[in-house]
């Protein structure tokens, strides 16, 4: 582990605390949401939204703390291509955190059994597919044998969590959206540009986890 770079028992006792404390919620999505961005209130859900789960997991790789983010498949009907975290639909007998389990497991084969769960970070709502996206926050003590669902994912990306607060890991870059000029703030991790609702729960774990990320040598 890299000299003052906290371990993974020290994150977990710092988020344990952080979750049941008032979230940064909106105050960090703000800070990488792409601008405009239609359809999207801080902190409101509308009513009829659709609920789905998204596993923030966190485990141990070369004796430093990484966190897993997935390629999506390019043949997926919504948001092939991009950036997230392993989850989906929530079905009607689940619970947030077993359907998180469910699809992480079916996307990347990860073993339900061997990931604690620690809390949920803000729910974000997502306009373009009308899910209300509830981020929960795992951590699994073994890097896990992972078993990648080609129809579902493409590429997994495992992030040193301390790489997440470097000056230069948030950019900004510009989309089209119609006739519409958007300012899009993006993550730049792994080689691949992580922007929209997987950066602002991105933004969100940084101002959970502050400057205890930094390595202090």
């Amino acid at each position: 582990m890299a000299s003052g770079t906290p371990s993974l028992y020290q994150i977990e006792a710092q988020l344990r605390t952080a979750l049941k404390t008032r979230l940064p919620g909106a105050q960090a999505h703000l800070r990488v949401a792409p601008n405009p961005r239609h359809g999207w209130h801080p902190n409101h859900v509308p009513a009829g939204a659709r609920n789905a789960a998204g596993l923030i997991l966190l485990y141990p790789l070369n004796d430093n703390p990484h966190m897993l983010l997935t390629v999506r498949a390019g043949e997926l009907a919504q948001h092939p291509g991009q950036v997230s975290f392993p989850g989906g639909k929530i079905e009607d007998d689940e619970t947030i955190r077993e359907a998180a389990l469910r699809e992480a497991s079916e996307e990347v084969g990860i073993v339900p059994e061997e990931v604690r769960m620690l809390g949920l970070l803000s729910t974000m709502y997502i306009p373009v597919s009308g899910y209300a996206l509830h981020p929960i926050v795992g951590v699994a003590y073994v890097r896990p044998s992972f078993h990648v669902q080609p129809g579902e994912v493409s590429r997994l990306l495992e992030v040193p969590l301390p790489v997440l607060q470097k000056p230069l890991v948030v950019r900004h870059g510009v989309s089209w959206r119609g006739d519409d000029q958007l300012n899009v703030p993006y993550f730049e991790l792994c080689e691949e540009r992580i922007w929209g609702a997987t950066a602002m729960i991105l933004a969100e774990l940084i101002a959970v986890l502050g400057t205890n990320l930094r390595n202090q040598s």
